[in-house]
């Protein structure tokens, strides 16, 4: 099972959604309990083309019930198993804190049962309190520069300290100098690759952590199966993946009104939590290159405007090719640069121009180009004019690199919270209309902007001034709402819970 598991790596690496979809089911059937196997399954679901908000409940529901319906956990509330009483879990008076914070407990202390039980009720009366400051755990193998990283890092260093305690549960091999900012930003910080999920579980209980985020979902190393332990009285899933965990355990999915519209909150196992502008703070790299002049209508070796998506290959679906095409057809003098790691490998690079050629695009019109340094990747968008965004997965991070190196980008988004992303952020930058209802729409936005050369030069001048004056980059702003939507639902779960549970 990991020998195909590897494999299905390989293909993704490439491309190839098919050869990928086959080695996970492989696997899976080598080994039901694969819960990597099943989670990247999962994933890979969001790519497919015509995929329904349906379809992704129902195949998330089955992970819970293959991979997640065994566990019970302190605070799970599913039937059978009630929610303990706050007195029964506050701090024991006969416990001592020693040097560096570690609890050791002392055992009681003779004749003073009736103290300790005042004691004990002091305490569960201020764990109800709504007031006071919450113990907040971060649970992630991404604290390095990752898209969610770049999405949290402003967040975290922004939050409340007076209101908020900040502990960071990390999975990450390799530290750089995002993941230093993130221990700066956290009170504590936990290495935890070399946990299993019952001792990180048991971890985060004696950390009694108010509310945990999961910021993987089911995207590699995540710890999905942490959460189904409900090692805390409130779960949040947030920013590392693209909708649904499916898990009963996990409580709320932080979304806004782009990504998660009303009518889509049935195929939601979670509640949904809005923020009011973007669900996420986009923190753009110190070291990007400056906005360089618009390549189109230069004194440069192609005439005619470039496109670019530098997204994962696994996006280029033959769909999207032909989407792509057609626009090309329309002008004859443009061209597409498609970057990313993997496609200066010679099978991808042959599956992709196979694909273009079905649609009449000849190979010398379509540069493929492979990875390099992030900087440098940057740098890559001063060759672009117009980037086009994927569907039904759109760009998350790509599209707000794109929009701070002066790009615009062209989107058609679908139902899934996974085609939703560049709705959310060019909404909040306030570029609407380069939003297409459907497809037809999206290459007629993409053709009338290649024309309006004046239009693009002005737009590429201001959007990186734009960009950092939008909500999408405002990382205190992002902080004081998410503190108020965090008080609220300690607030909610307090109230629900304080009823009869301690007894004056």
């Amino acid at each position: 099972a990991p020998a195909h598991y590897g494999l299905a790596g390989i293909w993704s690496y490439q491309g190839n959604q098919e050869a990928t979809v086959a080695c996970l089911h492989r696997a899976l059937q080598l080994k039901p309990d694969y819960v990597h196997a099943h989670s990247s399954l999962l994933s890979l679901l969001q790519y497919r083309d015509g995929v329904t908000l349906a379809e992704l409940r129902e195949a998330h529901a089955e992970f819970q019930r293959r991979q997640a319906a065994g566990f019970r956990g302190a605070w799970d509330a599913r039937e059978g198993t009630p929610f303990p009483s706050p007195l029964s879990l506050a701090p024991d008076p006969s416990a001592t804190r020693a040097e560096g914070g570690v609890e050791k407990a002392t055992g009681p202390i003779p004749n003073q049962t009736c103290m300790e039980e005042g004691a004990r009720r002091e305490a569960a009366v201020e764990f109800l309190d709504p007031q006071r400051r919450l113990r907040l755990g971060f649970v992630s193998p991404d604290f390095w520069r990752h898209p969610v990283g770049y999405f949290l890092i402003r967040v975290l260093e922004n939050l409340d300290r007076e209101r908020f305690e900040i502990v960071c549960y990390s999975d990450r091999a390799v530290p750089d100098a995002m993941t230093a900012r993130f221990q700066r930003a956290a009170a504590r910080w936990r290495e935890t690759r070399r946990m299993g999920d019952e001792p990180l579980a048991e971890q985060i209980r004696a950390d009694r952590i108010d509310i945990l985020f999961d910021l993987a979902g089911h995207t590699a190393e995540n710890r999905l199966l942490v959460f189904a332990r409900k090692p805390a009285p409130i779960q949040i899933t947030w920013a590392g993946y693209v909708g649904t965990t499916g898990l009963e355990a996990m409580d709320y999915l932080l979304a806004d009104r782009w990504e998660v519209p009303p009518e889509a909150e049935p195929y939601y196992a979670e509640r949904v939590l809005r923020m009011p502008d973007g669900y996420v703070c986009y923190d753009p790299p110190a070291y990007a290159p400056r906005v360089g002049p618009l390549p189109a209508g230069g004194t440069g070796a192609h005439p005619g405007v470039t496109f670019g998506s530098f997204n994962h290959p696994l996006k280029f679906t033959p769909r999207v090719v032909a989407c792509w095409a057609r626009i090309l057809h329309r002008l004859p003098q443009a061209r597409l640069v498609l970057k990313y790691r993997g496609l200066d490998d010679p099978d991808a690079q042959a599956r992709l121009w196979k694909l273009f050629a079905g649609e009449g695009i000849a190979a010398r019109r379509v540069e493929l180009s492979g990875g390099c340094s992030h900087d440098e990747f940057l740098g890559w968008y001063n060759r672009i004019d117009i980037a086009l965004d994927p569907f039904p997965y759109g760009g998350g991070l790509t599209t707000c690199e794109a929009l701070w190196m002066g790009v615009p980008v062209v989107t058609c988004p679908g139902e899934t919270f996974a085609s939703r992303h560049s709705l959310s952020h060019l909404s909040n930058v306030g570029l609407k209309e380069t939003i297409a209802r459907d497809l037809d729409e999206y290459v007629a936005l993409a053709v009338s902007l290649a024309e309006d050369l004046p239009r693009l030069a002005a737009l590429r001048a201001g959007l990186r001034e734009r960009m950092a004056r939008s909500p999408l980059c405002n990382g205190k702003r992002f902080a004081a709402n998410l503190a108020e939507l965090l008080r609220r639902v300690w607030r909610e779960w307090v109230e629900s819970r304080a009823r009869g549970a301690v007894q004056p």
